[in-house]
């Protein structure tokens, strides 16, 4: 016997909307801390912690990226452990390498 299919309401789409806030949020962070970098005039430590940034803000970018997609059927997988653990660092990773780039 098989499963019935199952209604999932409205959570797939907050769950979505949610990854899609935070990605922008992650967004705005990288082009700010572009900004930072850039503002002045360009020293290597900041364009080495822009560089750090914006490989942070794409590896938060595919997982969320898979995520979303995932969000779109039936019956969506949980989230694995190591996308978690990939999102979890690619963020605090990118609020670390922009607060470094204020000093």
């Amino acid at each position: 016997m098989t499963a019935p299919e199952r209604d999932p309401g409205l959570q797939p789409e907050r769950t979505r909307l949610a990854w899609r806030r935070t990605t922008l949020s992650c967004t705005v962070v990288a082009l700010l801390a572009g900004k930072q970098a850039l503002h002045g005039g360009a020293t290597p430590a900041g364009v080495v912690a822009l560089s750090l940034s914006v490989l942070a803000w794409l590896g938060f970018l595919r997982v969320a990226n898979r995520r979303v997609q995932g969000m779109g059927i039936s019956r969506p997988q949980p989230m694995g452990v190591r996308a978690a653990l990939t999102a979890a660092a690619c963020t605090v990773a990118l609020a670390v390498f922009a607060a470094a780039m204020l000093f």
